[in-house]
């Protein structure tokens, strides 16, 4: 379906029609172009498609008829001009920074983002001479206070990874707009129908597509979004050429069948971790929950108006200290062993209810002394809320959760 046929049409009918272009066979499904390479009918014809003269393919690392049509989707539902995906969420964060970061630049990146990302933002960056601070985001004095002359980026996740702290978007975007600062915003814990980045003023947001777009557990991908300006100088050069990030083909369609029913997934995700925060919220056990969407949280009016009342299916919470007589890491070591309906592992986003523990497993990684500085304690889990029956989800915690009281 084209493009204009979709103006004003709501999110679950763009999700489902976007992108699928049927092929001379007719076939519903967007077929699955295997293919590394692509054939001319002349020298003329291969001259022109390579010199972007005429439309067309040449080769699957700079574009292919699937992955063309996953763009123009997530494109579609983020808001913005155009998409460029990649073969995993970290490609997409390193092909933004070597798109638009040169040596003797200055990035204000968020303090607490994921182990990866941080990895990169303090020992790869430097290495090319890119200088790195990382502020509160959330606080708007401390952003303006760390601009500097050479700032050429500010990064952010919001929510944050894993203490879910949710910045103003809009509110940094001005301050970066008057002094044409780029600013980029990791939208994995939030996407779409729930956070609209590029409506709020950022410039480019990312995914990792593992997460929610693909929404079961079997794809590893990243996505990035923006302007037609932006997006064509990333795939020209930082994701096609100098990161040779390119999806597979296979992969694309994994995410495009993913994606049709992103709707009803993200309702079902947002409305479980509710029901699981209050949960958490009162039990004995628990310190402190970490989740926009309870009232009790200091950011809930902002995260109502910039997450549209769905507020993300991930949280994470802090048991109480010296539980049973254990530290708090063998306390969330118990607890997490003894889960029988949710898993332990790293992602998020999939059908099954996942646990991890931050502090041993995504940012072990990161320094203790910044670790702790963001709020990762031994303490914390990260939760990402699928979509069982949420009296099933309710009822593994409250069995795992009597293993400690027995201790």
């Amino acid at each position: 379906m084209e493009k204009n046929h979709l103006d004003g049409a709501g999110f679950g009918t763009v999700s489902v029609h976007s992108g699928q272009v049927k092929d001379l066979t007719g076939a519903l499904a967007m077929p699955i172009y295997q293919t590394s390479t692509f054939c001319f009918d002349t020298v003329e014809e291969g001259t022109a498609k390579f010199a972007k003269e005429i439309p067309g393919y040449v080769y699957s690392r700079g574009g292919n008829p699937t992955t063309a049509a996953l763009q123009e989707k997530i494109a579609m539902l983020e808001k913005g001009e155009a998409c460029v995906a990649t073969a995993s969420g970290m490609g997409a964060v390193g092909a933004v920074l070597v798109a638009f970061l040169k040596a003797g630049d200055h990035v204000i990146c968020g303090e607490c983002v994921y182990g990866c990302t941080d990895f990169v933002m303090r020992n790869t960056l430097p290495q090319f001479g890119v200088e790195v601070s990382f502020v509160d985001t959330g606080d708007l004095e401390a952003v303006k206070a760390a601009v500097r002359d050479n700032t050429a980026m500010i990064y952010f996740e919001t929510p944050t990874n894993p203490m879910m702290t949710i910045t103003d978007i809009s509110a940094v975007s001005k301050i970066a707009k008057e002094k044409n600062i780029r600013v980029v915003v990791d939208n994995t814990f939030a996407p779409p129908p729930v956070q609209y980045p590029l409506v709020l003023g950022a410039d480019i947001v990312l995914h990792s597509v593992t997460k929610y777009i693909n929404g079961h557990g079997d794809v590893i991908g990243g996505a990035i979004i923006g302007s037609a300006d932006d997006i064509g100088v990333i795939a020209a050069n930082a994701s096609s050429k100098i990161c040779g990030t390119t999806p597979s083909p296979f992969n694309s369609f994994l995410v495009m069948r993913g994606l049709q029913t992103m709707e009803l997934r993200m309702e079902r995700h947002c409305k479980n971790a509710m029901a699981i925060a209050e949960y958490l919220e009162k039990n004995p056990l628990v310190d402190k929950v970490y989740y926009p969407g309870l009232k009790s949280s200091p950011q809930y009016e902002l995260a109502a108006r910039q997450m549209n009342h769905l507020f993300s299916g991930v949280m994470s919470f802090e048991l109480k200290e010296g539980i049973g007589g254990m530290t708090s890491y063998e306390a969330c070591r118990k607890l997490l062993n003894h889960l029988k309906l949710a898993s332990i592992a790293v992602s998020l986003g999939d059908p099954e209810t996942l646990v991890q523990h931050p502090a041993s497993m995504t940012h072990a990684n990161v320094q203790k002394e910044d670790r702790e500085a963001a709020g990762i304690t031994d303490g914390l889990i990260r939760l990402s809320a699928g979509l069982e029956n949420i009296e099933d989800i309710l009822a593994d915690f409250q069995q795992a959760f009597r293993t400690l009281e027995e201790a």
